[in-house]
């Protein structure tokens, strides 16, 4: 592509390949066709000439139905299959003539050996077009061929079988000897490729190498795939971890959200907040693990606090993971009434140490409900439970203190009763799964 012509030098669009579609059928020139979409008249050409899809079905004319030699109109030729002795028909009219002629040659339009390579815009009908190859081009069935194109180049490894032969021969032996694909690739620079392109090698099964020869591969389990992460990428725009260290300047003002799964058999689960300031911790049950059920809490929160900007004294800016019950932040930060109560941000993909404060609160959670606990009969007064011994924990961060302590003298107990919290002795702190035994 010229690097004189404006534009993005990407890939064609849908939309593009319908405009060069309706300018064909305009009878338009490539030039045109390429001034208009930004790209070179090549660009043009090559995508009309590799994407059209032929029509042959469509043969000859009516009153031509067969045959589609360029001699036709003044050969003489008889008996050209030499099948019957007396047979005066002139070979021109007979249905088996291309297939039996020696001087058979293939009438071609010029539209389809030269510009524009297709039928799109002529003039001449088609029951009365007697060239038998005819050639369209059609928008979505090239985005189609495009895509699959696109997909299949990127597929299957581009080396020969001799190539795989000569890396095979290098690595067999010395995986047999114990050495680990890292300590061949280090030894071997003369294969060309990469340790992770090895073990691809190996894991495609391409070499007579397997994965149950090398020693620690197979006692690795496989990756987890998290399947509850959200799926809409729009949402991260402005509220990604790095946005959120570019624009909060205060390393104690905000809070930290999560959600706590049950086990299978339950669609219950836990929403936990954490405020790093004075390590206060609260949680709210909720039915379902959804994005409605988490905005009902916020509501929630906001009318026993009293009004949106109470809220957002309280959850200035709030820091989450990738959950697809976040996934409507714009919900979340704007009150009922329309005012915006708080900000969200949500940490990188596999980053928990970004919101460490809650990931390690929710270990004494856990002391409390272990893991693999079913949800179906907890309810939010034994949440509040578990929350007040929690909270009434000494911390060696706070000297000794507890979090409902330091956040009593911090916000309140106009806050502390509207978060329903009470205070209990240390003695009072039971962090074991007995204290929800009825």
């Amino acid at each position: 592509m010229s690097n004189l012509i404006p534009g993005n030098h990407k890939h064609l669009t849908l939309v593009d390949r319908s405009y060069i579609e309706e300018s064909l059928n305009d009878a338009k020139s490539f030039r045109a066709i390429a001034k208009y979409l930004c790209k070179d008249p090549s660009t043009i050409s090559d995508e009309v000439f590799k994407n059209r899809i032929s029509n042959s079905w469509n043969r000859g004319s009516f009153n031509n139905p067969y045959n589609f030699c360029i001699h036709r109109f003044r050969c003489r030729k008889t008996n050209a299959c030499k099948k019957l002795i007396l047979c005066d028909t002139v070979c021109r009219s007979c249905h088996i003539c291309n297939k039996v002629c020696d001087s058979f040659e293939l009438e071609q339009c010029r539209r389809i050996t030269k510009a524009p390579f297709v039928c799109n815009g002529c003039d001449k009908p088609r029951n009365k077009c007697p060239i038998s190859l005819k050639y369209d081009y059609n928008a979505i069935a090239a985005h189609r061929m495009y895509s699959e194109r696109l997909v299949s180049a990127r597929a299957g490894i581009c080396l020969s079988k001799k190539e795989l032969h000569a890396i095979d021969a290098v690595v067999k032996p010395l995986i047999m000897q114990g050495q680990s694909p890292y300590m061949i690739i280090a030894s071997h620079p003369e294969l060309g490729i990469s340790v992770g392109t090895l073990y691809n090698y190996i894991n495609q099964g391409v070499l007579l190498t397997r994965n149950i020869d090398l020693k620690r591969k197979v006692k690795f389990k496989p990756r987890k795939v998290h399947q509850t992460q959200i799926k809409n990428r729009a949402v991260f725009i402005g509220r990604t971890y790095k946005d959120f260290k570019e624009s909060h300047s205060d390393e104690m003002d905000f809070v930290e959200m999560d959600t706590v799964k049950s086990a299978k058999g339950s669609e219950k689960c836990i929403l936990t907040f954490y405020f790093p300031e004075t390590e206060l911790f609260y949680a709210h049950l909720l039915d379902r693990c959804t994005p409605g059920a988490v905005k009902a809490v916020f509501n929630k929160l906001q009318e026993r606090l009293g009004d949106a900007y109470d809220f957002a004294c309280l959850f200035p800016v709030i820091l989450t993971d990738r959950g697809v019950e976040f996934g409507d932040p714009d919900s979340l930060e704007t009150s009922p009434e329309g005012i915006c109560r708080t900000s969200i941000y949500y940490c990188d993909p596999m980053r928990s140490n970004q919101k460490g404060g809650i990931e390690n609160v929710h270990t004494m959670l856990r002391m409390i409900i272990p893991k693999g606990t079913v949800f179906t009969n907890l309810t939010q007064w034994d949440i509040r439970k578990c929350v007040d011994h929690v909270n009434s924990a000494p911390r060696k961060a706070l000297h000794g203190s507890t979090p409902y302590l330091e956040a009593y003298k911090l916000y309140g107990s106009e806050i502390m009763n509207a978060l329903q919290l009470r205070y209990l002795t240390p003695d009072q702190v039971v962090l074991t799964p007995k204290l929800l035994k009825r």
